[in-house]
């Protein structure tokens, strides 16, 4: 008998940060990252603090009871706090520790402001080699986004070879292969009806 292999993988998303508060900004990125990715969960994975943010208004457990009302039904979204058992804050040690499960797919999910300067967390360029990123613009934050660091250096490789238009989620794909490196880029756009300040998921790094 021949036994057959399942090598398909669970797409995971992971949202970070201090969640200070949890708000419907969060609740909504999730939400379209599941759709366009098609995702199992979004983890949530909240820190007691962010180096590059002032100090925390609100404690942790009050923060993570928040959350944990926001999402209400929303049973795709899990909310963690990983730090006690990494000993760490930083998000490469946290992607480290999740990848230790082969059987998950990892996409870590972002917005515009933090793309700007991800070149200064530390250890950028083992996250972008060993996860997917897929970044949502925020208001104010695109064109400095897309002359960042990271932006430019995961694109300047890339060449264009396909375009599709999708008019009834109004959101378009280019998709762009680098045979030499076996990396894709996919540059989405979606308009969002329902949050204000959340404009495009335009980028996703993905390692083949």
């Amino acid at each position: 008998m021949v036994k057959l292999e399942n090598n398909k993988k669970i797409k995971i998303g992971i949202l970070g940060g201090t969640f200070d508060p949890a708000h419907k900004g969060h609740l909504e990125i999730s939400k379209q990252a599941k759709k366009l990715l098609n995702l199992k969960n979004v983890i949530w994975a909240i820190t007691k603090q962010n180096p590059f943010k002032d100090i925390s208004k609100s404690n942790l457990k009050n923060r993570i009871q928040f959350a944990k009302k926001l999402i209400a039904k929303n049973d795709f979204i899990k909310i963690r706090f990983y730090e006690e058992k990494i000993s760490s804050n930083r998000t490469i040690d946290l992607i480290n520790y999740l990848k230790k499960d082969k059987k998950f797919e990892l996409y870590f999910i972002m917005g515009a402001d933090n793309l700007i300067n991800f070149h200064k967390w530390h250890k950028w360029k083992s996250i972008v080699k060993k996860c997917n990123l897929l970044v949502f613009d925020r208001q104010g934050y695109k064109a400095k986004s897309l002359k960042s660091v990271t932006y430019n250096g995961v694109n300047k490789k890339y060449d264009d070879v396909s375009k599709k238009c999708d008019d009834v989620s109004e959101k378009f794909e280019n998709v762009i292969e680098d045979k030499t490196t076996k990396l894709k880029k996919y540059v989405t756009d979606y308009v969002s009806k329902r949050v204000d300040n959340i404009r495009k998921p335009y980028a996703i790094a993905e390692e083949m």
